[in-house]
């Protein structure tokens, strides 16, 4: 009767009205199951070395669940800690969007050149053919992003820079150097708590969880 009343739980749950055919396909989905297992192990199924593996990964995987809602039922993801990681990405994220375009090339005597060769009037799109960067296909263009998504060298340059206008000196990151031009500057509200919070919670718990398992190895002897 339990695992009638869990698999019917799960069926509803998934969307299924709760029928008197529904609990009766339940009753007989876990008639036929049983009929299955019960002749499966006169057989010696179980057994066999692959079968008795999965078994055990099965096992280990009802185990590993049972852990993390144990440790998020212990360890819940409060309100307040929810609209203080909102408040901090929304500070992050900032409340502006930029459309740029961008070279990227390996030496900064080559950025000097592109910026040189802008100054005199060549057009930036075309310039975009020498960049490394698969946005070269689309003279350079980036789309619109915020600022965050940049690495910190290249969105500080961006941010200076007035709709229109190009980096003047080569700005250097990771990747190479860039010449950036801004095109474009837009305002970027961010979408309210309520909207977003359930997705947020669940990133949160993942997080905690995810530490949760770090510490566990750092405690335990791998070898």
């Amino acid at each position: 009767q339990a695992e009638v009343e869990a698999l019917l739980k799960k069926r509803i749950e998934q969307g299924q009205a709760d029928t008197p055919q529904l609990k009766q396909s339940v009753r007989d989905s876990l008639i036929h199951r049983e009929l299955i297992i019960q002749d499966a192990l006169k057989k010696g199924l179980d057994k066999n070395p692959e079968v008795a593996m999965q078994i055990d990964m099965a096992k280990q995987d009802v185990l590993v669940n049972a852990f993390v809602q144990d440790f998020l039922k212990n360890n819940p993801v409060s309100d307040d800690a929810v609209k203080a990681e909102y408040e901090k990405i929304k500070a992050q994220r900032g409340d502006k969007e930029y459309k740029a375009r961008h070279i990227l090339v390996d030496k900064e005597a080559d950025a000097k050149e592109i910026i040189a060769q802008l100054k005199k009037g060549a057009k930036f799109e075309k310039l975009a053919e020498k960049s490394k960067d698969p946005s070269k296909n689309e003279g350079g263009d980036l789309g619109w992003s915020p600022a965050s998504s940049y690495v910190k060298p290249f969105a500080d340059a961006m941010d200076a820079l007035k709709k229109g206008e190009y980096t003047k000196e080569p700005v250097q990151s990771q990747f190479g150097w860039h010449v950036i031009r801004l095109d474009d500057i837009r305002s970027m509200p961010a979408p309210p708590l309520e909207q977003i919070k359930p997705q947020l919670a669940q990133h949160m718990q993942q997080q905690i969880v995810e530490k949760a398992i770090t510490d566990l190895r750092a405690k335990a002897k791998v070898e």
